[in-house]
């Protein structure tokens, strides 16, 4: 049987049912109706299976999890049908909602989980004083969840009663009220985080430091930057997300003096892991702000350890589509500078697939080159078709022969 790393990369539904139904291990078949809840393709046969499992699997968590991925595939009716409810399908939405807050008081804890995910997908504000009332659920899995169901509603009315649940509880809820903290946005949900920054959990550190990233100012700088040289890596990478994502939503008139700070803080850990984490924003990153800022500051922190993997990321985006994810990947180079990044820009030259990418190496080049560049420059203006490619190229060389032999010329 292969990994569920790899059923789950594959979206191997068949597969994935079977481990769901016939393993003898509760945590895989836990993990098998996460991985379920988060393909969108999962059909009829893995809908199925997972009310199949709500309704029989010897596993408190399993039976939790099935309920989660039922509600993730937005399959309600299944839900409500693995729990022996009867719901229209014609219902308004008012009417479903007021049925589920009903069921926040059941008895049997399955059906209260479910109420609050269901109350949590429709979003519906009269859902929040109920489920706040549900904070003192006593089945921890119950709080857990309404503690997500309020961070999806996102009213910031419920801050004071999450805040109370940051301490004194399990850490999945514990990390759920976190979460739903910074869908918040309040002052109120920004002091709860601030306050448990330190905690001695690694886990709940790192779900403190991924939602201080959702508050759309400057308040939470100083703590996510602090967070940089905590001893997880996981608590590391997920501060400069944040940081990343508050650069690149703050105030245009603040964000030069608080990327500064921010550049200051990073290039003076020398942590690879900072490094890693801007350069995954650049190369998955959804967000062409975030991606643009991670491209500049890569050029501003990469040090001795983290250098190879800041170079090949900034090469890699030298055609991107975004000009000015272009121009700032060429000025993160040029900042780089070096033999490393000269050899580089050389390789580029010949091997790039868009005259984009071979037009930003060559204006590289005429930043940083030194007699190599120059005579790779002269060929690349006889050779090259493309006008544009052409006249970048001449310009490089105009800016080399003005500035004479470079330090990347020299072997110290």
């Amino acid at each position: 049987m292969p990994s569920l790393f790899g059923l789950e990369r594959d979206g191997d539904v068949e597969k994935l049912i079977e481990v769901l139904t016939a393993s003898d291990n509760s945590t895989v078949r836990e993990r098998a109706a996460e991985i379920l809840g988060n393909i969108d393709e999962t059909g009829d046969d893995g809908v199925e299976a997972l009310i199949e499992v709500v309704q029989g699997d010897e596993s408190e968590a399993v039976r939790a999890a099935a309920i989660d991925a039922l509600t993730s595939l937005e399959a309600i009716n299944g839900l409500l049908e693995a729990l022996g409810r009867d719901i229209p399908q014609d219902a308004a939405e008012w009417r479903k909602a007021e049925t589920f807050v009903e069921d926040l008081t059941a008895s049997a804890p399955e059906l209260r989980m479910a109420a609050a995910n269901v109350l949590g997908s429709l979003e519906n504000e009269n859902a929040v004083q109920p489920l706040v009332k549900a904070l003192e659920d006593p089945e921890p899995r119950v709080r857990a969840r309404v503690a997500r169901a309020l961070g999806r509603i996102g009213d910031p009315s419920a801050a004071g009663a999450l805040v109370d649940h940051l301490h004194g509880e399990p850490l999945p809820v514990r990390r759920e009220v976190a979460d739903a903290l910074g869908h918040l946005g309040n002052t109120p949900a920004l002091e709860g985080l601030l306050s448990v920054a330190g905690d001695d959990n690694e886990a709940m550190r790192r779900a403190v430091a991924a939602s201080l990233g959702r508050f759309g100012n400057s308040k939470p700088i100083d703590t996510l930057v602090d967070m940089l040289g905590d001893q997880s890596d996981l608590v590391r990478r997920a501060a400069v997300f944040s940081l990343i994502e508050i650069l690149s939503n703050v105030d245009a008139s603040k964000s030069d003096e608080l990327r500064q700070t921010v550049v200051e803080r990073m290039s003076a850990s020398d942590d690879p892991s900072i490094v890693d984490s801007l350069a995954e924003i650049v190369e998955e990153g959804t967000q062409l702000h975030q991606r643009r800022n991670a491209v500049w500051m890569l050029g501003q922190v990469a040090g001795d350890r983290s250098e190879g993997r800041a170079i090949g990321t900034l090469i890699d985006v030298l055609g991107d589509e975004d000009q000015l994810i272009q121009q700032f990947a060429a000025t993160s180079l040029s900042e780089i500078g070096g033999t490393r990044v000269e050899t580089e820009l050389l390789d580029t030259l010949d091997s790039a697939s868009s005259n984009d990418a071979v037009g930003m190496a060559a204006f590289t080049l005429g930043k940083i080159g030194g007699d190599r560049a120059k005579q790779k420059l002269e060929q690349l203006v006889d050779d090259t078709e493309s006008d544009e490619v052409r006249q970048y190229a001449f310009s490089a060389l105009s800016k080399l022969e003005r500035s004479g032999p470079s330090a990347a010329d020299f072997d110290f």
